[in-house]
């Protein structure tokens, strides 16, 4: 057989021979921005990849990216890819500190920001001695002078025009590194997770299975997942691969400008986390309209509410895909089917082909039986991390297994259910709560938007748990009623002892709840100025 390397080049190549008049569309606040076709985006990135190169840049070099859902981001993804080089995906969310500790450890020599981030890129270089060039995005003109003077700043479109070539793409092993992004933070520090064109390759034919994303040429997609967070969940690589159109919705993603979007462009899959279609249905509610085209929404980032779920498909008239992945599996795991039955999307769905996963004990032990029990998730894949970007040991198991860190169960179909982080398991009298159960139970409340459970230190048993849930539409909810709907259901002793509502829940820079506030703010003693205690 023909050797064919499984770089990711080739899936901007097929779209731009058998879709080129394909669109790829980005926005600014809800109003297109730019409208290119995928071989005059093909063209385009890689007369970029030269640009780099006369820059000085060469295989293995790695050039972080500050930017948005954007054209110039897609263009800047596949120019240096294509050419060899690592793109490393920041997140504009994270401080400047933090930033230039992830730059500084990948080594990384320019970095591609949004020309509206530039007091943040301003922050950042002093910090990092060793960028040499800035590239400013998605306008004509460089925005201003940058800060220090180490780094030369150029206008994206003046470097293309002025330094644009057309170079060879590919012609390397695919096991070259392709991609660098690190994980949320959530847990822990951030870590760098190194993918390579085979690991991304691979992960993009298991996201476009029939049962998985299943996305086709007669889709429109919108991407509000944004791209610095795990390859925007691999959908840059998938759109292209089967020549679908591409939303791209640049830095809003509030409800009203992606509801417009959606109604404009014909949009019929859209992926994104639970709190981004909150919005699109609360911006609805409150004006009215519909969104004809759409037919499915595929949600991941954070277990949701049974009531969100019912919400959103009642309301938008489209199917909604439950999904579990990490920054670590490039980043899908498992998703709801397109046909899986209602009851099932309370799950994350099915593992879907080459990824392998099996519970444990807290010792690592594979538990002998693996259905209707809860276990250490632990995976392993052609597109799973085998260790961190510069550690020194492998993250896997004997048997070459990847801790998740989750606490799951697998139902008699296979489906997966996340049942909660093993590091938020709250202690109290020597015994286990398991936080995710009872954030199920409340969270399948109407009146609920969004809730979480968290431990606070207690001088008799250790640790106590405190419910914090955010009312849907701001409005008040008995708290007496609350622990009524959890007794029976869960053990005396787990209910909790406080009950606090926010107006909303603070969330972390990838729109998971962030937990680790709640803990700053609520685990100990009362929280300034917030909420209400049972």
């Amino acid at each position: 057989m023909q050797s064919y390397a499984l770089t990711v080049d080739k899936f901007l190549d097929h779209a731009a021979k058998w879709s080129g008049e394909q669109a790829v569309v980005t926005a600014d606040a809800g109003q297109v921005a730019g409208r290119i076709g995928y071989a005059a985006l093909h063209e385009r990135s890689n007369r970029l990849s030269g640009a780099l190169a006369s820059l000085g840049l060469g295989f293995g070099d790695r050039i972080a990216t500050l930017a948005w859902n954007t054209q110039h981001h897609l263009e800047t993804y596949y120019a240096a890819m294509g050419f060899g080089l690592v793109c490393h995906t920041l997140n504009p969310r994270l401080t400047a500190a933090h930033l230039a500790a992830m730059v500084n450890e990948a080594e990384d020599r320019v970095l591609a920001a949004a020309a509206n981030l530039l007091p943040l890129v301003n922050e950042i270089l002093p910090l990092c001695p060793g960028l040499e060039h800035v590239i400013f995005l998605d306008e004509e003109a460089a925005p201003g002078p940058v800060a220090g003077g180490q780094a030369r700043a150029w206008a994206y479109e003046a470097l293309l025009q002025a330094h644009g070539a057309a170079v060879a793409w590919g012609g390397f092993d695919e096991e070259t590194p392709a991609g660098l992004c690190y994980t949320s933070g959530t847990t822990g520090s951030p870590k760098g997770v190194l993918y390579t064109h085979r690991s991304n390759y691979l992960h993009t034919l298991r996201a476009l299975q029939a049962d998985a994303f299943a996305l086709t040429g007669r889709d429109a997609v919108l991407v509000a997942v944004p791209m610095f967070h795990a390859n925007g969940w691999g959908l840059p690589f998938a759109a292209p691969a089967v020549g679908a159109k591409l939303m791209l919705p640049g830095r809003h993603t509030d409800g009203a400008s992606l509801a417009r979007l959606m109604r404009d462009e014909k949009i019929t899959v859209a992926a994104g986390v639970q709190t981004v279609w909150l919005g699109v249905i609360d911006h609805l509610d409150a004006t009215g309209g519909e969104l004809p085209d759409l037919e499915r929404l595929i949600i991941g980032g954070s277990s949701c509410p049974d009531a969100l779920i019912q919400r959103m498909e009642q309301r938008l008239g489209a199917q909604v895909q439950t999904s579990w992945g990490m920054t670590e599996l490039s980043p899908l795991g498992a998703v709801a089917s397109r046909d899986a039955p209602p009851g099932a999307l309370r799950a994350s769905g099915r593992p879907v082909m080459g990824l392998d996963l099996k519970l444990t004990d807290a010792d690592g032990v594979t538990l002998a039986r693996q259905r209707g029990v809860v276990g250490h998730l632990k995976v392993k894949g052609a597109s799973v991390l085998d260790r961190y970007f510069k550690a020194e040991a492998d993250a896997l198991d004997p048997e070459g297994y990847f801790d998740t860190g989750d606490l799951a169960s697998l139902d008699e179909a296979g489906n997966l259910t996340i049942c909660g982080r093993s590091k938020d398991l709250i202690k109290s009298g020597g015994e286990w709560i398991n936080p995710a159960e009872i954030e199920d139970i409340v969270g399948r409340r109407p009146d609920v938007a969004q809730v979480a459970v968290i431990g606070r230190p207690d001088p008799k048993w250790g640790e106590r748990p405190v419910l914090i849930v955010e009312p849907i539409r701001g409005e008040a909810i008995d708290e007496q009623d609350l622990l009524q709907g959890l007794r029976g259901k869960v053990a005396d002793w787990w209910l909790p002892d406080r009950i606090v509502q926010v107006e909303a829940m603070p969330l972390a820079s990838t729109g998971k709840i962030d937990k680790i506030r709640l803990r700053a703010e609520y685990a100990q003693g009362e929280a300034a100025g917030g909420g209400s205690s049972s």
